[in-house]
């Protein structure tokens, strides 16, 4: 067999150092290449599912995100509407109260030119009455033709305005 043996190159000794070789080979490299590189395939695996974590964390922080400024862009919608509704019915009140105490001072105005168009009237009859009794007084001074005393004056303006009195 040594023939068969070199012709085909077999050895048991070197096939079974070649196997011993083998296995120390791979418990070297076990210990030394698949430890680190399968540490290192974990670590970055672990990096990986970490990144995908975060990402995750974020859209779920970004849709809250989203959803609040939703909601609170609807709240402010609806408070600026309800301002402007309540500054309608402001101005609406205001509006209402000025034209009632423009109505109030124009009613004022009024009155106070009536009593003073009363007063005006008053004293335009007064001096009317003065300027007749004047004239009265003259006209009857040249019918008696005599001049009246203080007493008969007074007496004849009294009477005459009495019934200048009862005609106005």
């Amino acid at each position: 067999m040594t023939e068969f043996e070199n012709f085909i190159g077999f050895n048991p000794w070197t096939a079974m150092f070649t196997l011993l070789n083998m296995v120390l080979t791979f418990l070297i490299l076990k210990k030394f290449l698949f430890k680190p590189v399968n540490k290192m395939i974990d670590d970055r695996q672990n990096e990986i599912d970490k990144i995908y974590a975060d990402a995750h964390t974020a859209r779920e922080d970004a849709e809250t995100m989203r959803e609040d400024y939703t909601r609170k862009l609807s709240e402010a919608k609806e408070s600026s509407a309800q301002i402007v509704a309540e500054a309608t019915q402001e101005a609406n009140r205001r509006s209402d109260e000025i034209i009632r105490q423009a109505r109030q001072d124009a009613d004022a105005l009024r009155q106070k030119a009536g009593a003073d168009i009363e007063l005006e009237k008053k004293k335009a009859l007064n001096e009317v009455k003065g300027d007749i009794s004047r004239i009265a007084l003259d006209i009857a001074g040249k019918v008696v033709e005599r001049e009246l005393d203080e007493k008969d004056q007074t007496r004849l303006i009294e009477g005459f305005l009495r019934e200048m009195g009862d005609q106005v």
